[in-house]
């Protein structure tokens, strides 16, 4: 009976969630499985992955084949660098404990990549939010401004043109006469 580790389709339309299934190669889909693995959801970003590494393993190493997807899952997840450490402590190329090092070692990068993303996702929302904020406090001050122009009398509205005209022509009118004086 061949095995295959390979996603199986729950959710609803357009909200996919997949479990991650050790199953029997002839069965359909979203059918019959012997072991449940872990589960996939593409919906979050980063996408979320939970996997029992251990039994992913055990399955790799008794000659389970997993479909594209779920090799790429269990690469992104490290299971796949971890069955080739272990090919390699069965030649003797090194020992479990360096193994194992090396195995950790290369987990701690990936929390701290996936840690870097996740950090730089929602800064990008705080940034696009604070920016959206002050595009509609700008929006609410023309609004007002709007509003208070259209509630006041026309009589306030031209007196304070007239005296704004007042003013204007008062600075105007002396730099004209200091003009004439340096002329003479």
């Amino acid at each position: 009976m061949p095995v295959k580790l390979r996603l199986q389709r729950h959710g609803k339309k357009n909200k996919p969630f997949y479990h991650i299934v050790a199953a029997d190669a002839r069965a359909p889909r979203d059918g019959k499985f012997i072991e449940r693995i872990g589960s996939y959801n593409p919906n979050t970003n980063p996408a979320t992955i939970d996997l029992n590494v251990e039994s992913a393993l055990k399955w790799l190493a008794n000659g389970a084949q997993p479909t594209d997807t779920a090799r790429a899952i269990l690469s992104y997840k490290g299971v796949m660098y971890k069955k080739h450490l272990l090919k390699g402590v069965s030649k003797g190329s090194f020992t479990l404990e360096v193994a194992e090092e090396k195995w950790a070692q290369w987990m701690s990068e990936k929390e701290a990549q996936i840690q870097a993303k996740v950090d730089g996702l929602s800064k990008a929302e705080q940034v696009a939010f604070e920016k959206q904020l002050a595009a509609e406090t700008e929006v609410n001050k023309t609004r007002a401004a709007a509003i208070v122009a259209k509630n006041t009398p026309e009589e306030i509205i031209e007196e304070a043109a007239a005296d704004a005209e007042e003013a204007t022509e008062e600075e105007v009118a002396p730099e004209a006469d200091s003009t004439e004086e340096t002329e003479a």
